[in-house]
């Protein structure tokens, strides 16, 4: 954990990429393109909740940046013209765009750019296509640069896979490291899970390079009220000396009018 907040904000601004700001505009709707179905956004409640915690933890690291658009389960369209080629991945990250408005879908062509990094955590209904068919979809046909995929229900054996395509546009596989971590090149972030025992959520999450964990909404509320604490505790003391020092001051005083 960070010891000060600023600490972090420093880091931050150090590991955040750079990059070029994308060729098209913000597009909020574009008629014609259903940006809705009456599919549950979470096939699960451990998929509900790796969402949420892990698109939090994105959204505010990358929230310094204007020009960085963090998805949550929404459409995608990357083919103008034809409304079948679209997918909804569970959290993806565009860089190059306009942070706001919210969109109601995303559409490649309008933007001027395709998400960076996508990142879809199993659920049953979705497993083998998650597996297959997506890295092709993601890597190949839309041209994303990396795609992750994170089993969260505890319950099930680990998987934490991740693709990206290479220099040449191939598509090659990431090879973890002995820990079973995995490092984005494109997001400039290690990313590793570790169970939660208490709700038996597999949790996969993002540090920075150097191995600084990025914080849950929790965490961070827990710092700073940590940090506050030690300001108040110190402040304490604080007044706590000058109070001694005075009576002191006040005693030598005492003594020196008695003795005159």
């Amino acid at each position: 954990m960070m010891n000060t907040v600023n600490d972090f904000a420093l880091k931050q601004k150090k590991y955040i990429p750079v990059f070029p700001k994308a060729s098209g505009k913000p597009t909020i709707y574009i008629e014609g393109y259903p940006c809705e179905d009456d599919e549950p956004m979470a096939a699960t409640g451990f998929h509900g909740e790796q969402i949420r915690i892990f698109s939090d933890q994105i959204s505010r690291y990358f929230q310094i940046d204007p020009h960085i658009y963090i998805g949550i389960d929404s459409f995608i369209y990357y083919r103008e013209g034809d409304i079948t080629k679209f997918v909804a991945p569970d959290v993806y990250v565009v860089f190059g765009v306009d942070k706001n408005p919210q969109r109601r879908s995303f559409y490649t062509w309008s933007e001027g750019a395709v998400p960076t990094t996508i990142f879809e955590f199993l659920s049953d209904s979705t497993a083998n296509q998650d597996r297959h068919e997506k890295v092709q979809i993601y890597l190949g046909d839309m041209g994303s640069q990396e795609y992750f995929i994170h089993q969260p229900e505890m319950e099930k054996p680990a998987e934490f896979r991740g693709w990206r395509r290479s220099p040449s546009g191939a598509i090659v596989e990431i090879v973890p490291d002995a820990q079973g971590g995995l490092f984005s090149t494109a997001l400039n972030l290690y990313f590793r899970w570790e169970d939660q025992l208490r709700t038996h959520v597999r949790l996969l999450r993002p540090y920075l390079p150097d191995g600084t964990p990025i914080t849950t909404s929790v965490e961070e509320h827990r710092l700073r009220v940590k940090a506050e604490t030690l300001v108040e505790e110190e402040a304490a003391r604080r007044q706590e000396a000058e109070a001694e020092l005075e009576r002191l001051r006040a005693q030598l005083a005492e003594k020196k009018n008695g003795n005159a």
